[in-house]
């Protein structure tokens, strides 16, 4: 009963930030469960390697070079899916950006711009877009994929953790506009995961205090998000929205 409560068959799904790390392990488990999936992010051939395992499913697969912070690639992402695919029904905003650890006094006019307008504007144009489309087809699930920097800011990713509880509040506003619309949104809130980004850090005292702050002491592949995504997505979620799943190995600080 629960793998058919998971069942993604015949919908259509856009995955940002589905080229690597936690985006394209999330486009693959959609394509599992059944859907197809347009895979976005700014490396193309990212999206065409995760696309080529789509397709190996069995599935649909579209490659679409996107960058969330510039709106024409964004619309150009949506056009596209509906051309190519014929349908949105589940949009994934994972794409993201996280700039190197700077204290709030260092940081620059052009800096501040640059996160807000891939971790904030992007998500919320592509959301607007395939909800005024899903409203007229059917109804839809959009997913944000935030962090648990949104409700636990840090010094020194001020930018990042305000970036990502303006995603959350988006989130729950689009939730309370949508929901006549057919439109379920949530938001997947992550702790420490194994993505470029943490790689990035491993061997550093940042890296050493985010592993310390969750009690399980760990960070976690992507893997073992696939479920809390697929219940997001799935009809499994069926009467949430507006709420954020934590999935964060019991990040305390």
């Amino acid at each position: 009963m629960g793998k058919l409560r998971f069942d993604l068959s015949g919908k259509t799904a856009i995955v940002t930030g589905g080229g690597r790390g936690l985006g394209r392990t999330i486009a693959l488990a959609l394509a599992e469960a059944g859907a197809d999936v347009s895979v976005a992010s700014r490396k193309l051939e990212n999206c065409e390697s995760a696309a080529a395992e789509i397709r190996a499913l069995g599935r649909r697969a579209l490659a679409v070079p996107c960058h969330m912070g510039k709106p024409e690639e964004v619309d150009e992402l949506f056009e596209t899916t509906i051309a190519e695919l014929g349908r949105v029904d589940i949009v994934f905003n994972n794409s993201a950006t996280n700039p190197a650890a700077h204290p709030l006094v260092t940081a620059t006019s052009e800096l501040f711009d640059r996160v807000y307008a891939i971790n904030v504007k992007g998500p919320m144009l592509l959301a607007s877009r395939a909800a005024a489309w899903m409203a007229d087809h059917g109804g839809g699930v959009v997913v944000n994929v935030i962090s648990v920097a949104a409700f636990r800011p840090g010094a020194t990713i001020g930018l990042y953790s305000s970036s990502k509880a303006a995603l959350f509040s988006l989130t729950r506003v689009m939730a309370q506009e949508w929901a006549p619309l057919g439109v379920r949104v949530n938001a997947l809130a992550p702790g420490p995961v194994r993505t470029d980004m943490v790689k990035a850090v491993e061997g550093t005292g940042f890296h050493d205090a985010m592993v310390d702050s969750t009690l399980m002491k760990r960070v976690a592949p992507p893997e073992e998000l696939i479920e809390a995504a697929l219940f997001l997505a799935s009809d499994a979620s069926s009467y949430m929205t507006g709420q954020a799943l934590v999935i964060d190995g019991g990040v305390m600080a």
